[in-house]
Formats: C-alpha cells, structure tokens, sequence
C-alpha cells in the first residue's frame, strides 16, 4: 500500500486499458459556445445538450427544451482521413455539412446569425 492513500490500493481494469471517451477540446468548446451565445442573444436557442461516446462527441442546441435539437455538431475522430471528423446535422437529421474544420462547418450557422441580426 502507498501511504498516504487510505488503505486502498488502486488496481488497473483487467483485459487492459479503459474505455476511451471523445470529447471537445477547450478551443473547439470555446468555439461552439460562444456561437450558441451569440445565438441565445438573438432569440434562437434556449437550452443545449452534450454527449460524450466511444466513438463521438456531440452539440445540440434547442429553441425548446422539449424540442428536437434545431442543430447538432458531431466530432467522429475516426472519420479525420476519410470526409473530416466534424459534421452538422439539421432538425430532421440530415447532414447540412462536413468538413476538417470546425469553422466551415459551423458556417451555415453563423451565415443564419448574420441574416438574424441584419433582418
């Protein structure tokens, strides 16, 4: 036993390493957030929800919290060689975008922010 460590003693999980989990790092976080913000602000969106999976970490944001999210950003690691990791999805979950960048995938958003504000 270590000292200092109460009495237990902390053994890994046998069959080898833990269960990975994807997630958003700061930047990518930061990014995401500060449009839901700018779109909370403009009336659009009320509430959000975060999913981390094996495979996936996901963004979506709601006008309602009862709703159906208007807009849901995936990161899929496993996707960075083939299409790009990041996808947007619409209400209908259809795919509105894919790409590399987190940017251009959430342009058509921001390019909805503007129109928002403009109008």
């Amino acid at each position: 036993m270590r000292p200092g460590a109460g009495g237990a003693n902390i053994l890994p999980f046998p069959g080898g390493r833990a269960p990975r989990q994807v997630a958003f790092q700061r930047a990518e976080l930061m990014r995401i957030l500060d449009l839901y913000g700018r779109m909370v602000a403009a009336g659009e969106w009320r509430d959000y929800a975060m999913d981390f999976g094996r495979d996936f970490a996901s963004f979506a944001a709601f006008r309602r919290t009862a709703d159906v999210p208007q807009m849901r950003v995936e990161k899929r690691p496993a996707l960075h060689g083939r299409q790009g990791m990041w996808a947007l999805f619409g209400e209908q979950g259809q795919v509105l975008k894919r790409g590399h960048e987190l940017a251009g995938v959430l342009a058509p958003i921001e390019r909805r922010l503007l129109k928002l504000v403009d109008g």
